[in-house]
């Protein structure tokens, strides 16, 4: 199979030809169609992000969309030709820039069948951090105010859209020619980051997906979230500060495409590359301007 690998941190991404894996008991072979891009990806490939639990060569990447081709033995939830899609072994290597994978059968789930697999592919690792930050961490309820910082990247478009489904009133951060794009998506409020801050103390769950923002914003009582660095800021006795490693969530999963068949998530994809061209895809992500997400075709 073809395959995306580097033999070193910081060494460049080359495609090359890797034997085609065979599922384990209670795995599956995913013949990939999709492969998102995220910044754990690019950061890993640096030699910080997820590298200190990583070997080589490594073939690097996490989202997934694709079709089952074989199951292994006690798999009773997929069948061949079931379209899946997942975030499988994070943060352990999944393989994701590859034409296959193989990995737990309960890592993935029924893509949706509205999605293109380009669309699936994108969605789990970033729709699954706002999921588990959002409903599992925060439990966000009707009327609460939650702020999102970079609401326009992978991560923070789909955190806009889940808080709003669960009626929360949505202030998002970005660059001002992204102001229309998260209006659309639902944000109730807009600040340019480059030219003001949120200076009210009325947020009950602050989302930083840029890392070392003040809690400052968060009344008291209210939840602070640090991604993706962690919480290394001044911290405040009277509120919840917490950080965050996304995990594989088949229920989650699920419930993310409950969403989009509903109609109250969407997906931007801002570019797609072929994967032999993963190392562009990689220089367009490190430039921090994309609005939604990148992803790797592997048909």
């Amino acid at each position: 199979m073809r395959a995306i690998i580097q033999n070193e941190f910081g060494g460049p991404l080359t495609l090359t030809d890797l034997p085609k894996p065979t599922p384990l008991p209670t795995e599956v072979l995913v013949r990939v169609h999709a492969a998102g891009v995220n910044p754990v990806d690019w950061k890993t490939r640096a030699g910080g992000g997820m590298a200190g639990l990583q070997t080589f060569p490594l073939v690097l990447g996490w989202d997934v969309s694709g079709v089952v081709e074989e199951v292994g033995f006690g798999v009773t939830t997929l069948k061949p030709g079931d379209e899946v899609y997942g975030m499988p072994r994070f943060p352990h290597a999944a393989g994701a820039y590859a034409e296959y994978v193989t990995a737990p059968s309960r890592h993935f789930a029924k893509k949706p069948e509205g999605l293109t697999h380009v669309e699936a592919g994108a969605l789990p690792l970033a729709a699954l951090t706002a999921w588990q930050i959002l409903v599992d961490t925060a439990d966000v309820q009707l009327g609460q105010k939650v702020l999102v910082t970079a609401a326009a990247g992978g991560v923070g478009h789909l955190a806009v859209q889940i808080a709003k489904a669960r009626g929360a009133y949505v202030v998002g951060t970005a660059r001002a020619p992204k102001h229309a794009f998260l209006k659309d998506l639902g944000a109730d409020e807009v600040i340019d980051y480059t030219q003001a801050e949120y200076d009210r103390n009325d947020i009950d769950v602050f989302v930083d997906l840029v890392g070392g923002a003040s809690p400052d914003p968060v009344r008291g009582g209210g939840l602070f979230v640090g991604v993706p660095s962690g919480v290394d800021v001044v911290r405040r006795d009277d509120i919840r500060i917490s950080p965050i490693l996304v995990e594989p969530d088949r229920a989650g999963l699920e419930a993310i495409t409950a969403l989009v068949d509903g109609g109250a998530l969407r997906v931007h994809v801002d570019a797609v590359f072929g994967l032999e061209d993963a190392g562009k895809a990689h220089a367009l992500g490190e430039t921090g301007r994309t609005q939604g997400k990148i992803v790797l075709t592997a048909v």
